[in-house]
């Protein structure tokens, strides 16, 4: 690749979990020789156990220091917070063209990197892209979606498959794409934007601790006029909720955190305003409710979190309005 290619800094943003996390550099690692513009940010939010001395010190042992660089916070801040430190890391010196947020428990495919480079550098008009996440055995999983609103948080919860071929453009997830689209917002397990985007709005909003936050970037980038992709040919295995827990398999079994009602809370207010999160959330409980209904008639069982309606009510813009909302914290 000539001295003049794009260059790309990586932000990884980790908490506990150093087998995920020196999995995923290794997977680099065999692209890496191949993108000599590209630079690996790793930041430890402050993991409880001893997960940063293990990155650390693999990063130290498989000599990969040349591409990647580790740096400890002092507090968890959270995935956008952790994604900010590695951006702003990366913007000291010789600012990027592009940034890519990759998680942790994610394994690159061969390619994947240089592929959705390559696209970008093709589409000067697209601000932010995502491959596609899959399972171990290639199982494409959703990693794209549209937009939340009031139609499709009634869908989501109702989960009536009349209800949604009725309202189908308007239901969050879409459908496994095979070609390049445009798309409302790509998951931040593997998002790449470009440089220009931050620059005009800023960076991520570190008032989100977990969950929301990709969704809110890419619809400020929109309304700033820059557009967002699905690029299925760059490909990951994503280890779904290994992580962070929240969206694992077993999470019908495992309370919902509040800060993910808070996230949710937060974005419907600052994007749409206090009426419209209000009428968010009615939907989503009239959903909730005739489920419960539902279940009950037909005698079957919905996997969902416990207490989840109640977590629901207690946290959601109904109850609390603007209450103990943070004001935005993007300041590059």
């Amino acid at each position: 690749m000539p001295a003049s290619a794009p260059r790309v800094a990586i932000a990884i943003v980790a908490w506990k979990g150093a087998d995920l996390t020196i999995d995923c550099l290794r997977s680099i690692a065999a692209q890496i020789d191949e993108l000599p513009a590209w630079h690996v940010y790793v930041v430890d939010n402050a993991s409880p156990d001893d997960s940063a001395d293990r990155v650390e010190q693999a990063i130290a042992r498989e000599q990969w220091s040349r591409w990647a660089t580790f740096i400890r916070s002092p507090v968890n801040g959270g995935f956008a917070s952790g994604n900010n430190i590695a951006i702003r890391a990366a913007m000291k010196s010789n600012p990027p063209d592009y940034f890519l947020l990759l998680n942790p428990d994610t394994i690159v495919r061969p390619a994947a990197l240089a592929t959705l480079l390559e696209f970008m550098e093709e589409r000067k008009d697209v601000g932010i892209a995502g491959g596609r996440s899959e399972h171990l055995d290639a199982t494409p999983q959703h990693c794209c979606f549209r937009f939340p609103n009031a139609i499709n948080e009634l869908s989501l919860y109702l989960s009536l498959g009349l209800f949604d071929r009725l309202f189908r453009r308007y239901l969050t997830r879409i459908a496994i794409l095979e070609e390049p689209s445009s798309v409302d917002w790509v998951s931040g397990a593997f998002m790449m934007i470009r440089r220009a985007v931050i620059d005009d709005i800023g960076l991520m909003d570190e008032g989100y601790f977990l969950y929301f936050e990709e969704t809110d970037f890419t619809l400020r980038a929109r309304r700033a006029g820059w557009t967002c992709w699905h690029v299925p040919q760059s490909r990951i295995v994503h280890l779904v909720g290994q992580s962070s827990g929240v969206t694992s398999a077993d999470e019908s079994t495992r309370r919902r955190p509040a800060y993910w009602f808070e996230s949710r809370r937060r974005y419907f207010l600052l994007n749409h305003g206090r009426l419209y999160a209000m009428a968010a959330d009615a939907a989503a409980l009239v959903g909730l409710a005739l489920g419960e209904l539902r279940r009950i008639i037909e005698r079957k069982t919905i996997r969902r979190p416990p207490h989840f309606i109640a977590d629901f009510i207690k946290h959601g813009a109904i109850l609390n309005g603007r209450r103990s909302l943070k004001p935005r914290v993007t300041t590059p």
